[in-house]
């Protein structure tokens, strides 16, 4: 079997905006012959998330290295199988793995996960049934600890772990305000995911008019689960009631060099003492073990209609570096993915 392997190796720290110049792409035959136990397989779909532009930060984050220079750029990835010689797998399974940006790659079975495409789309392996459904769940089950009537805000709630939170907050009966960027999005957060209240970033020009804003809405917060940081926690802070919970899932705001060169900080941090709230930060990776459980309890939902999971899928593996930076622009919603 002749196969050209495509990659895209990481090959530049950015400044600021990732983006195509940062990578190369290489081409080359792939050798084919497998050992027992290697699987072949190919690319489908590509994860694309912000926590790879944390890896690309110069200094040490939750992983003690950045990611290295010089190899393919890492993620999430749902392919499916060539050829095996592994018992567990057959040419035509899906599978999902941590292949990273490349399009064909062989593959030791232990490091593959079975998915089923008659239980949900195989697209959900790197969405609502994978790591941002993992991150969304037990980020706000266990750190927000939300309870039926209390007031839940959610930052970045049109992406891929927003949208989840929002909805799970939902089902616990919950209050829940979303905040994201542009009136369609703010529509959607209400009219399909069924938030009680949205508001639009960029309706507002400082924390003080956010949380007038916000004030004016909810009467105070409980929850917040923040996935941007920046100008929308500045608002939020302000505005917890008593033992608040916050979640820190993601500062995205800073993400395009402002990891290496911070503000000023921490700030507001008073609110929490007058509240005497905490405030937690949150990884997917704590959670890794404890799949099924999420599983179990999101998966027939999702067999129901009852969970919307948007998808926004890009077209050709050329477009990857700029799919990662669209991440930072505000041009998707839900969860985003490149199509090989």
């Amino acid at each position: 079997m002749a196969i050209t392997q495509q990659q895209w190796i990481y090959a530049q720290r950015p400044q600021g905006t990732v983006g195509p110049s940062h990578y190369q792409l290489h081409t080359q035959p792939l050798d084919t012959s497998l050992a027992p136990g290697e699987v072949l397989i190919a690319a489908r779909y590509f994860s694309v998330d912000p926590y790879m532009r944390i890896g690309q930060s110069a200094k040490a984050t939750y992983d003690p290295q950045p990611h290295p220079l010089g190899v393919v750029q890492q993620g999430g990835v749902v392919a499916q199988v060539l050829a095996s010689k592994a018992s567990a797998f057959a040419s035509g399974d899906w599978v999902h793995c941590y292949t990273g940006w490349q399009t064909h790659a062989r593959v030791a079975a232990a490091e593959l996960t079975l998915l089923d495409s008659t239980v949900a789309p195989v697209t959900t392996a790197l969405g609502v049934l994978g790591m941002p459904g993992r991150t969304a769940w037990f980020g706000l089950t266990e750190a927000g600890r939300p309870h039926a009537g209390e007031v839940v805000v959610v930052s970045g709630a049109a992406g891929a772990v927003g949208s989840l939170v929002l909805q799970f907050a939902k089902r616990h009966g919950a209050r829940v305000l979303g905040i994201a960027g542009g009136a369609a999005k703010c529509a959607w957060l209400r009219d399909t995911l069924g938030a009680d209240w949205a508001i639009d970033y960029r309706d507002h020009a400082d924390p003080d008019s956010m949380g007038a804003a916000i004030k004016a809405l909810t009467g105070g917060v409980d929850v917040y689960f923040d996935n941007v940081g920046g100008m929308v926690t500045d608002a939020v802070l302000p505005l917890i009631n008593r033992r608040a919970r916050i979640v820190i899932c993601g500062q995205i705001s800073q993400y395009s060099g402002g990891l290496d060169t911070p503000p000023p900080g921490p700030r507001l941090l008073h609110h929490m003492l007058y509240q005497r709230a905490t405030m937690q930060g949150i990884l997917a990776r704590d959670y890794v073990h404890r799949m099924d459980e999420m599983t179990r309890i999101v998966a027939p939902w999702v067999r129901a209609g009852e969970i919307v999971f948007e998808e926004s899928i890009i077209d050709g593996f050329d477009q990857l570096p700029s799919a990662l930076n669209a991440l930072f622009t505000g041009e998707h919603r839900g969860k985003l993915l490149v199509k090989a």
